[in-house]
């Protein structure tokens, strides 16, 4: 039985490792912002952009080391690649507000069920862009 759960790690473990470092990135999120809210006493909006920013850094750092396992170690590439991710982010996090606002507001669907039809299509939007234009692998890196 050990091995094969060793086996299925080993076939899905980007898949895997993005759905967990996925979940701590939403823990991460949601931490900073009780933190910032109810420790620090911070604005509601402000503590929400701020944790968004940490946890999108979490993010490209988990990703790029344990999930994409990206091998640029080049200052200059490592800045591009988190520009790539942020860019990627801001996008689904539009199309997230964007999203939402219309099946709630215009379409009149339930919120809760909108969220979370809109948040398993970004999870698969932000690998998508993570796999194909961020942390894509060069030539010499593609593995066997």
């Amino acid at each position: 039985m050990l091995e094969f759960c060793k086996k299925q790690y080993d076939k899905y473990k980007e898949i895997i490792n993005y759905l967990i470092f996925g979940i701590l990135t939403t823990a991460v999120n949601f931490i900073v912002y009780i933190l910032m809210t109810k420790l620090f006493n911070v604005n509601e909006v402000l503590s929400n952009a701020i944790a968004w920013i940490i946890s999108v850094i979490f993010a490209y750092i988990t990703n790029k080391i344990y999930v994409f396992e990206s091998k640029t170690r080049a200052l200059k590439e490592i800045i591009k690649e988190f520009i790539s991710f942020v860019t990627c982010r801001l996008f689904s996090g539009i199309l997230d507000i964007g999203s939402f606002y219309w099946f709630v507001t215009i379409l009149g669907w339930n919120d809760i069920i909108s969220k979370v039809i809109i948040s398993v299509l970004v999870v698969i939007l932000n690998y998508v862009f993570s796999k194909i234009f961020i942390f894509k692998k060069k030539n010499n890196e593609i593995e066997n």
